[in-house]
């Protein structure tokens, strides 16, 4: 029964009874309602309403004063009606309240329904609350009818049945507020029971491809795993001509292992939990992936899924694979760039090359015989396709003008399809976008030859934050750091843009401060400015450091050592554009001024000072793929800092000066290479090597080498506290800090003059999520120094081999953990080699 229809059978009934009309005294109504009579409507009053508007209550009823009526009759009920079907009231009454002559009064008495004054979850966390927030999107004042509240139960339950709550409850309980007047509180109740998961994909009908391969085609539906080591070995072992041989495979099948592996890494970091969109999506990539195989007629002919529990489903997939086909003949028709023996051999045209974007090709089959198909390809080129405009889709954070300066792709160049690749690279390098999702979309204009082109990109964070402490030296230290890597200077006055703080025009600003209490403080300051003045790529950056150590007196105490250090770096850098446009040069000038009171613990003179004026220049070729894990390319550099040589440039006898006197200008050469390579292997498997070299030399033989900026090698690389003298640390892995430098063992602060150092990596990716990038690695490492030529031998090495992690989180940039084992001994330091763990926060130790 329709419950709305009872006010409308109460107005009939009101109608009925003579007595229910508020007639004045002395007058007598002569209205037969047994027999309708016609009135004209005399006036109409509304009643019982609190916030709307009388008049638009008499509008939605259709009914106004003078229109000719039948009471009772159909125009009543018709009012009535259309109050209803606003949703607004809860209870509604029309009612005669007098007659004069042939005039008729009604009053419209109606009850609102009750506005929302707030509403509140229980069941879930804030932030899913949040979220639940933006979903149903209700708001104070808001009427609460049934499909209000049937809508947002509707939307609570499909937000969770998203995320795999599949038996989600959901329950709206109203309670009037106290404190207002007809408003309620919403109390939503919500029970997620849990993320039903997938039990079993269990397939039928699959005679050509395993159960295996036709569940890894389905990349977001996967089934729960328990992993049961000795079932697994035990299932490789008797499917392939290996044997287990101390823990390891011999004579294994690589297609063995490999299978074994992906199903490892797909169960462990794939969730198993059943959404429903995501099903419908990998039913038709099994479709594609068969068709892909040359079963063209495969088809899915039904599934089932049912509970098995109250957290989990089983899937039944029937299916029919049809027939395979093999293409026999293939021939080319319209081609006239390519010949047919060209096309023949690579069967895989790159579209866009040399501006040819609105080729066409049309495969036909021009005949079809048992399980063979003859294929003829026919080509139209068309004329080379030019560039209309070029836009940039996602950066809502980045400026535009950052994007574009980027961007390879130009308004009236002829498409071309490397551009596009070059691009995307260039972008990914920036590191401010999600590299994965970076999307080149061309959109053609066939009419008039011309293509636009969107880059569509998902900003990702960039800046990161270094909060650290650990024990190193004999010292507990501690660090914090800043980097803000898309920075805007021209917004710092402004307001607005301090959300937390003013980015988005591509510039660096890096904050850093260590300290261990009043023996050591540190801090570093730097702004990168990467296209100066705007129009070309030349990058500007100044460095400002301050470092004191001391042994922790005050400055009154007459006992008190102090070693102070301030410097001050200003770079250009400029790309090139030949040998060709990965190449770039950067110059910088360099000052650094060392004071020493009574500080004799690293160099050979107490009370002093000494200064470091000195130019640098490197020249470097970077062609990596991308900045986080790369897969292809190379990275070069050929670096010389050098100081003027101040021996030569006056008279005095250096072989007599003091050595307080000899340093006061510190002179030396310092050369380095750095080449690394970057080579896919085998699937994501990517094989990583480098050599590193560098050499300190003098110009004057009486002064000797400088003690400043020499090399030690070893350990995991952290400078900071022991570079207090310029010393350049070299990470080397399965030694301790700093233990393969030359004579470390007799005197810890000489340093090298020469080293070398040779790395090769295996990495593979457990995660490529731009938010936490995760790869592991084996490595071998081999390095030396020397404390000159005399000594030199790029053959004489210690050796290293070991495993390790590293995780990128953008907040803190790359955190690295390594066990490493050295196989040579270190004279006079027992127990430097041997197995050693080494961690990194945001640098290289590798």
């Amino acid at each position: 029964m329709n419950f709305r229809l009872l006010p409308a059978l109460f107005l009939l009934l009101l109608f009925s009874i003579p007595s229910l009309a508020q007639i004045p005294i002395g007058e007598e109504p002569e209205v037969d309602y047994t027999s309708p009579q016609s009135f004209e409507i005399g006036g109409i009053t509304v009643s019982g309403i609190q916030y709307l508007d009388h008049n638009l209550i008499i509008a939605m009823t259709g009914l106004a004063v003078g229109d000719a009526v039948k009471i009772p009759g159909d125009n009543i009920t018709k009012a009535i009606k259309k109050l209803w079907d606003q949703g607004l009231f809860e209870n509604i009454a029309i009612s005669l309240t007098k007659i004069q002559g042939n005039q008729a009064f009604l009053n419209i008495h109606i009850t609102e329904r009750p506005r929302l004054s707030k509403f509140t979850f229980t069941g879930v966390r804030k932030g899913e609350a949040d979220n639940l927030r933006d979903e149903i999107k209700l708001l104070t004042g808001d009427v609460i009818t049934d499909n209000v509240l049937i809508r947002s139960k509707n939307k609570i339950n499909q937000y969770f049945t998203k995320k795999g709550f599949l038996n989600v409850e959901t329950d709206i309980v109203q309670k009037k507020d106290t404190a207002k007047e007809n408003n309620v509180v919403l109390f939503i109740n919500i029970r997620k029971n849990g993320k039903v998961r997938i039990n079993k994909i269990i397939i039928h009908g699959n005679d050509h491809l395993s159960d295996d391969k036709v569940k890894k085609s389905m990349k977001d539906t996967k089934e729960r795993w328990v992993f049961k080591p000795f079932d697994v070995m035990d299932t490789i072992i008797n499917n392939s001509p290996g044997y287990l041989v101390r823990g390891k495979f011999v004579g294994l099948r690589q297609n063995v292992e490999n299978t074994f592996l992906d199903k490892v890494k797909l169960r462990i970091f794939k969730s198993s939990k059943f959404i429903k969109e995501d099903y419908e999506g990998d039913k038709q990539k099994l479709v594609e992936k068969y068709n892909e195989l040359g079963y063209r007629d495969f088809m899915i002919v039904r599934d089932s899924i049912y509970k098995v529990d109250k957290k989990g489903v089983n899937i039944d997939l029937y299916i029919n694979e049809g027939h395979k086909y093999y293409f026999r003949n293939i021939s080319w028709v319209g081609n006239t760039k390519y010949s047919s023996e060209i096309l023949n051999g690579i069967l895989k045209i790159k579209k866009g090359d040399d501006g040819y974007l609105f080729f066409n090709i049309d495969p036909v089959e021009v005949k079809v015989e048992n399980d063979s198909i003859d294929i003829e390809l026919r080509i139209r080129e068309g004329k080379q396709a030019r560039i209309n405009k070029v836009s940039v889709k996602g950066n809502t954070k980045t400026n535009d003008h950052v994007v574009i300066r980027e961007i390879r792709t130009r308004p009236g160049q002829l498409f071309s399809r490397t551009d596009i690749i070059r691009t995307t690279r260039e972008l990914a390098q920036l590191r401010y976008f999600n590299a994965e999702k970076i999307n080149p979309v061309p959109k053609p204009n066939p009419a008039d030859g011309t293509v636009d082109i969107e880059y569509e990109v998902e900003e990702a964070s960039s800046d990161q934050i270094e909060l650290s402490g650990g024990w190193g030296y004999g010292r507990v230290m501690g660090n914090l750091g800043l980097s803000f890597n898309n920075f805007s200077l021209r917004n710092v006055l402004n307001r607005r843009a301090w959300n937390p703080i003013p980015s988005g025009d591509g510039q660096k600003l890096s904050l850093r401060v260590s300290s261990y209490g009043k023996g050591y403080m540190s801090y570093t300051a730097s702004f990168t400015e990467p296209w100066l003045g705007g129009k070309k790529p030349n990058a500007f950056s100044v460095t400002y450091m301050h470092s004191l150590y001391s042994n922790g007196l005050p400055k009154s105490d007459t006992t008190r050592s102090a070693f102070i250090i301030n410097g001050i770096v200003i770079g250009l850098g400029k790309r090139l554009t030949w040998p060709d446009d990965y190449f770039s040069i950067y110059h910088n000038i360099s000052l650094q001024r060392y004071d020493l009171d009574n500080y004799s613990q690293i160099f050979a003179y107490k009370t002093g000072y000494s200064n470091n004026l000195s130019y640098g220049i490197s020249l470097s070729r970077n062609s990596v793929d991308a900045p986080i894990y790369p897969r292809s390319g190379s990275e070069l550099t050929l670096s010389l800092q050098l100081t003027p040589p101040y021996s030569y440039l006056d008279n005095r006898d250096y072989k007599t000066l003091s050595v307080s006197e000899k340093y006061k200008f510190i002179e030396y050469h310092k050369w380095k290479f750095i080449g690394a390579w970057y080579t896919k292997v085998y699937s994501n498997f990517v094989l990583f090597s480098r050599v590193k070299t560098g050499f300190l030399g003098a110009y004057n033989s009486d002064i000797g080498v400088t003690p400043f900026e020499r090399f030690y090698l070893g350990g995991d690389g952290l400078s900071g506290y022991n570079s207090l003298d310029g010393r350049e640390i070299v990470g080397m892995r399965g030694y301790s800090n700093e233990s393969v430098t030359a004579n470390y063992a007799t005197n810890s602060n000489e340093g090298g003059t020469i080293f070398t150092k040779y790395t090769i990596e295996l990495r593979y990716p457990i995660s490529l999520n731009p938010n936490s990038t995760i790869y592991a690695m084996g490595f071998l490492e081999a390095g030396n120094s020397w404390a000159g030529f005399k000594n030199f031998n790029p053959f004489v090495v210690k050796r290293s081999a070991g495993l390790g992690l590293r995780v990128f989180l953008p907040m803190f940039g790359i955190l690295g953990l390594d066990w490493g084992y050295g196989f040579d001994k270190i004279p006079g330091l027992p127990g430097a080699n041997g197995g050693q763990f080494h961690f990194s926060i945001n640098q290289s130790i590798d």
